[in-house]
């Protein structure tokens, strides 16, 4: 089955996108300010402070998916419905979330550095997606990233003023 965010990927290096992600949603989180992170763009649709949120649970998720796939042999990785943890979205602050993601994307970084080359092939299985390497986790890592990027642009081109 496809990864949808290996498309978003395209042919750009995970390793070039991962650790630039952190200085530009803190670009846009400026730009926007504390009232333009709480609009959204449409009813139904996340706040960029929900997207940042967003983020930082992910960020957990694939920290946790990363090690699990290199501690454990056939791990099934446990798929999350991202709307009912957005549920919760509305208990959190956008700095704060900033500070988790970013803080926890330097050590996913340096958890992801120091794999050796011959276990970027380690596979899990996805219930979804079937059978992934450790490396297809960091790509998928990298086009969730660019995907939400793209969101948080948006929504900074909608929100600001002309």
């Amino acid at each position: 089955m496809l990864n949808p965010y290996a498309v978003v990927l395209g042919n750009q290096s995970a390793l070039d996108i991962l650790p630039a992600t952190s200085g530009k949603v803190q670009a846009i989180l400026e730009q926007l300010g504390p009232k333009g992170v709480e609009q959204t763009p449409a009813p139904g649709k996340w706040s960029a402070r929900e997207v940042i949120v967003h983020l930082a649970d992910c960020e957990i998720v694939f920290g946790f998916r990363l090690r699990q796939t290199l501690a454990e042999d056939n791990y099934v990785i446990q798929p999350f419905d991202q709307e009912k943890w957005a549920a919760s979205y509305a208990a959190y602050d956008a700095g704060a979330a900033f500070a988790v993601f970013s803080t926890l994307r330097q050590w996913n970084l340096a958890f992801i550095k120091g794999v050796a080359a011959e276990k970027m092939a380690k596979t899990v299985t996805h219930p979804e997606r079937g059978t992934m390497t450790f490396s297809a986790i960091v790509e998928t890592m990298a086009g969730h990233d660019l995907n939400h990027l793209q969101q948080l642009e948006k929504l900074n081109q909608q929100l600001s003023p002309a």
